[in-house]
């Protein structure tokens, strides 16, 4: 009786987990460069000094969809898409670098690039700084241009540094809290000078809204299944005390 017990009580609970990845998932179906969230379940027996004959629900290592997202053309020069596969290096709040696909890009107050969610872009001799009055271009390669517009004739364009693209694999990449993406090392990653930008252009989420709405509903009824597995459970407990009472 007790089996069915740990199954169901730990299978609702981990489904309740993923309900709200995938929930997350849904929210962000329209946030640019957003990479979803995978679950996955997996039995573990009970360790115990009897019979190993419990077993229990976990969820496994949460895995990531690295598939791209849709290219969005929007005309803006700040906004670039990556080409394939590979990633913009930004600087995390504690400093560290990170990793990101949205490359919906700003000039900051103090006059530095960086995204939309206010994380610097990451140089590959530091931070990129942008001059007052200049109109800005980004090259496939990252290379970042300014051309004055205060002269009255357009003057040179001047280069004012190349963002720093890498393409780490996928497998040695761990979302945070604050969804970057940064090696499990710990270490910053290589440049690779073959990741290349499309400029005017982002690109979108990964997330389908339309698999995420039949997954929480699937996820949903799989969780009404394991409540029911309880009572069931528990129907099958009292009618075996009023036996035992019996005799």
């Amino acid at each position: 009786m007790d089996r069915l017990i740990y199954t169901a009580m730990t299978g609702a609970r981990h489904i309740l987990d993923q309900q709200a990845t995938t929930s997350n998932n849904l929210a962000n179906a329209t946030t640019t460069g957003f990479r979803a969230q995978l679950d996955s379940f997996r039995a573990v027996p009970v360790v115990s000094e009897g019979l190993p004959t419990r077993t229990f629900v976990v969820d496994s290592t949460v895995g990531t969809d690295f598939r791209p997202g849709p290219i969005q053309t929007t005309a803006n020069p700040l906004d670039v898409a990556m080409r394939g596969e590979g990633w913009l290096a930004v600087q995390s709040p504690d400093g560290s670098e990170a990793y990101t696909r949205s490359g919906s890009l700003k000039v900051s107050t103090n006059g530095l690039l960086q995204t939309r969610a206010g994380h610097n872009l990451i140089g590959e001799n530091g931070p990129i700084a942008i001059p007052p009055d200049s109109e800005i271009s980004i090259a496939s390669d990252g290379t970042v241009s300014a051309i004055s517009t205060v002269q009255t004739q357009p003057g040179p364009s001047n280069v004012l540094g190349r963002i720093k693209l890498v393409n780490p694999p996928p497998a040695e990449l761990l979302r945070g809290d604050d969804g970057l993406f940064r090696l499990q090392s710990g270490q910053p990653a290589d440049v690779d000078q073959n990741v290349r930008l499309v400029d005017g252009a982002v690109e979108g989420s990964n997330v389908n809204p339309v698999d995420a709405m039949v997954s929480m509903i699937a996820l949903a009824r799989s969780f009404e299944t394991q409540m029911s597995l309880l009572k069931n459970a528990e129907n099958n407990a009292a009618k075996a005390t009023q036996i035992l009472a019996l005799n």
